[in-house]
């Protein structure tokens, strides 16, 4: 039978044959086989044990780690629908400077993850807020805006460990040539003396000198035949 379209297509999307048939839609199945399904809500008790991770920040602004847990719930175990979805958060430190409003964020993130539907967008909100005194740089030269945007990126690491997000990883030629432009960028440089910033810095990837990228927040950014170029996302200047 023919569809008339009678609206302008704004946007559209192709899905593999792979992923429609492994793709479980609750709404399409049947009224019997979604009450059988335990899906994530507000309601749900919390069962005696959780598992979950915990993960150390260590930044500039504090000689006190953080430590950040999260725990998971198992829903549908030990069937085909079985998912693993964050519960609570908890951050723990011997600095009690953030105490109050660590204490707040952890209740408001643990009640979304407990509503149900997708918390993803957690991720983008944390990592999008700037401290007002500056952010810094963590091991490997990315950049942090503030202390609320790296607790983001370890929500962002766990989500992508338990499968609610998917990894954005490079293909097989974007390494290459990230690794060409590595060894090109290690025969122009000449060895020069450490300084004390290379010695506090050693174990973070980036070279010497290297600027801000602006895609990956990585300090990779270098000059190379006189356009600058990352050497940790191959995002260049000059295309």
């Amino acid at each position: 039978m023919a569809i008339k379209i009678e609206n302008k297509i704004v946007d559209y999307e192709v899905k593999s044959e792979e992923a429609t048939a492994s793709s479980w839609a609750p709404e399409a199945a049947s009224n019997d086989d979604r009450d059988a399904i335990e899906q994530m809500h507000e309601n749900l008790e919390r069962p005696e044990a959780l598992e979950g991770s915990t993960y150390k920040i260590k930044t500039p602004l504090s000689e006190h780690a953080l430590y950040v847990t999260i725990n998971d719930v198992i829903l549908n175990p030990g069937t085909e629908h079985e998912a693993r979805r964050p519960f609570e958060i908890f951050i723990n430190s011997k600095n009690m400077d953030h105490f109050q409003w660590i204490v707040a964020l952890t209740r408001i993130i643990s009640a979304v993850f407990r509503k149900g539907g997708d918390s993803t967008f957690l991720v983008e909100e944390l990592q999008s807020v700037f401290d007002p005194r500056g952010g810094y740089f963590k091991k490997g030269g990315r950049f942090m805006p503030s202390l609320v945007a790296e607790i983001g990126d370890v929500i962002e690491r766990h989500l992508k460990k338990i499968g609610m997000i998917e990894p954005e990883e490079m293909d097989a030629h974007q390494k290459a040539f990230i690794e060409a432009k590595k060894a090109e960028y290690a025969q122009t440089i000449e060895p020069q003396e450490p300084t004390q910033a290379d010695c506090d810095d050693s174990e973070e990837s980036h070279p010497p000198g290297a600027q801000l990228c602006n895609k990956c927040h990585t300090k990779a950014m270098v000059r190379m035949d006189g356009c600058m170029t990352c050497l940790n996302c191959g995002e260049s200047k000059c295309g």
